[in-house]
């Protein structure tokens, strides 16, 4: 990784990190009763407290976006995908805010503290020892942006980048244990590595969070392949993420990156009002076996996708 770009990223995680510190140091005694995850629901997603449950290892639990403009952010993501809420530190806790979807942590949005710095999602996946996973990063061949850093007793954290580039989060949960809804219409729903360079990142992820890389490139009509936990069947049902490969349809400059699926309810109709929400759309709906998708940017230039997994052959379990 160019080192100018390994510091930006490294201040970008910092300032991430100290908001995410203040903001939940701040609400600790005011907001306690609608953070805690419900059980049955951390038993469903594989993200229960690290302290009194056990943990799925590399299970996506928490994603957040930087922005030059938190304030359109939430008008932006608050129209599109129906977030109600915002729980906002204010400007001595670095404007970190929460959404929420009826009542439900969904996400987050952040300023960026520097304008240079890349407006973008960041997935976070789940470690019972955030310690122990940077070690295996290393080891891997990624490397370590920033932490593991504690953030109170809410969990511990840490950013890294894979062989290929691409840029991750690891959460490390306290009595914080990320989403507190997903795969339903406003929520997170699915993750996919877009890399230059399968044969090496397949390893990488297989090492760090005992994924098993399961090619489904026949298909999907592409290559492709999907990453289940260690132990768990090679299908769509169990997969916790996806890895695509960039070819010569994507420009060389593209670097690797995560890409944040959200669920709704009509894919087309949710095109049409980031169009008119001042977004733009970098791939046009389409069909797929787990549904129907597109590849949004919000008014800021952030990717995203949404995807109705009602339209899928596969129904909502895929998400």
């Amino acid at each position: 990784m160019d080192p100018v770009v390994h510091r930006r990223l490294r201040a970008l995680s910092t300032a991430r990190a100290e908001f995410l510190d203040r903001l939940y140091r701040g609400s600790e005694n005011t907001h306690r009763s609608d953070r805690g995850q419900p059980r049955a629901q951390a038993q469903r997603s594989g993200t229960m407290s690290a302290a009194t449950d056990g943990i799925r290892e590399g299970v996506p639990v928490w994603a957040d976006v930087m922005l030059a403009d938190v304030e359109a952010g939430k008008r932006f993501y608050g129209e599109l995908l129906g977030w109600s809420s915002f729980r906002d530190a204010g400007g001595e806790y670095g404007n970190y805010a929460q959404a929420f979807r009826g009542g439900r942590n969904v996400a987050a949005l952040a300023p960026k503290p520097d304008g240079r710095m890349p407006t973008a999602w960041t997935v976070y996946f789940a470690s019972a020892d955030a310690a122990a996973t940077a070690e295996r990063i290393r080891a891997a061949g990624g490397q370590i942006i920033m932490g593991p850093m504690a953030i109170g007793p809410f969990g511990t954290m840490l950013m890294a980048a894979d062989p290929g580039g691409a840029v991750f989060g690891v959460w490390e949960a306290g009595s914080h244990r990320g989403f507190e809804e997903q795969g339903v219409p406003g929520c997170y729903g699915w993750t996919e590595l877009y890399t230059w360079d399968a044969k090496a990142v397949d390893p990488f992820y297989e090492a760090v969070f005992g994924y098993a890389t399961h090619d489904v490139s026949e298909e999907a009509g592409v290559e492709f392949a999907i990453w289940t936990p260690a132990g768990s069947p090679g299908t769509p049902e169990n997969a916790v993420a996806g890895r695509a490969v960039m070819d010569d349809r994507f420009p060389r400059e593209m670097p690797a990156h995560f890409l944040v699926y959200f669920v709704v309810e009509d894919c087309d109709e949710t095109v049409r009002s980031a169009l008119r929400l001042h977004g733009r759309v970098l791939r046009d709906p389409q069909d797929t076996p787990y549904g129907r998708f597109a590849v949004l940017a919000d008014d800021q230039g952030a990717d995203f996708a949404v995807i109705d997994v009602s339209a899928g052959r596969n129904g909502p379990e895929r998400a």
